[in-house]
């Protein structure tokens, strides 16, 4: 996620890495210069070769910008749910964590006994296992210390890593509700908290799984590129030799706004807006191992050239 100084306006104009200007770049190069060359033929060789007049751009660009709006309020709804549901994850697995700390019977010293241990454990390595399920990335070694040998093993057959945590957990409240370390009463509590992770995962899939319907972006993406493309020649009659400057401040407007619907539709990977999963992830690890008491070495993941991963 780019983290801006909104201290200085001046600042956020210079930003570059991240910024939508960063990927439209080579685009608005190519525009300008096909303006430029358009321009240089109708001044130079052709005066009174006739084209055509603003209107018709006109009239099309304001739909086009108001179809371009829609498009990104419907990307951002989804970079925001998937926001929502990262914060779920959070407060959720503070929450069964707690749970097992006073739900489950400790070793009498106040310490936690060895499976609440492993439970608490387990929810730190669902949320990596989720980053990691959402990116596509394969990192074992990760949470190799958050997951005995025995999970580890079994982790590394299985498609569905973060699925299998959920599973241990559940076979983990069993294995107590068996052996009298937790109340009955208390059982369907822990339960919620399990279905409440498992809601986090199947709508982080459900985003993930399902992106905007191809025809839709495909046609956006063609009305901007043949906009921008054909804007010199509504242009080029009244702006004369400013043409490609005009034809530059407006190209970058629709190139950047259908740029952004591209960049947020998918917010679980890792381009510089998407949402920070692993230092969200990091914080989850980092908040549950502080619960079970134990000396930290790991430190909260922090913004590294104005991007937060």
């Amino acid at each position: 996620m780019l983290i801006l100084d909104r201290r200085s306006w001046w600042r956020q104009l210079l930003v570059w890495n991240g910024t939508a200007l960063q990927r439209v770049f080579p685009r608005l190069v190519i525009v300008t210069l096909s303006a430029v060359a358009l321009t240089l033929v109708r001044e130079q060789w052709f005066p009174k070769f006739a084209l055509l007049t603003p209107l018709p751009f006109t009239l099309i660009g304001l739909p086009l910008g108001i179809f371009l709006g829609f498009r990104n309020n419907a990307s951002y709804d989804r970079f925001w749910e998937g926001r929502r549901l990262w914060g779920q994850l959070v407060n959720d697995s503070r929450s069964f964590a707690r749970s097992v700390a006073v739900l489950l019977d400790d070793d009498g010293d106040g310490k936690p006994s060895p499976r609440q241990r492993q439970m608490v454990l387990r929810t730190a390595a669902f949320a990596h296992l989720l980053r990691q399920h959402l990116r596509r990335e394969d990192d074992l070694a990760e949470i190799a210390d958050l997951l005995d040998p025995d999970d580890m093993q079994r982790i590394a057959s299985v498609r569905h890593r973060p699925l299998a945590v959920l599973g241990f957990l559940g076979t983990s409240i069993r294995s107590a509700l068996r052996e009298r370390t937790v109340d009955p009463l208390h059982v369907p509590l822990l339960e919620q908290s399990l279905r409440n992770l498992t809601d986090v995962l199947g709508g982080c899939e459900r985003i993930a799984s399902t992106p905007l319907p191809a025809s839709y972006v495909v046609l956006i993406h063609r009305i901007v590129a043949l906009y921008v493309f054909t804007l010199p020649f509504g242009l080029v009659e009244t702006f004369h030799w400013l043409s490609p400057a005009v034809t530059m401040l407006i190209s970058y407007a629709f190139l950047g706004l259908d740029a952004i619907g591209d960049e947020i539709e998918q917010p679980f990977g890792v381009d510089p807006n998407d949402l920070p999963l692993s230092a969200l992830s990091r914080n989850i690890e980092i908040d549950l191992r502080e619960l079970l008491g134990d000396n930290l070495t790991l430190e909260p993941i922090w913004p590294r050239n104005g991007i937060l991963q």
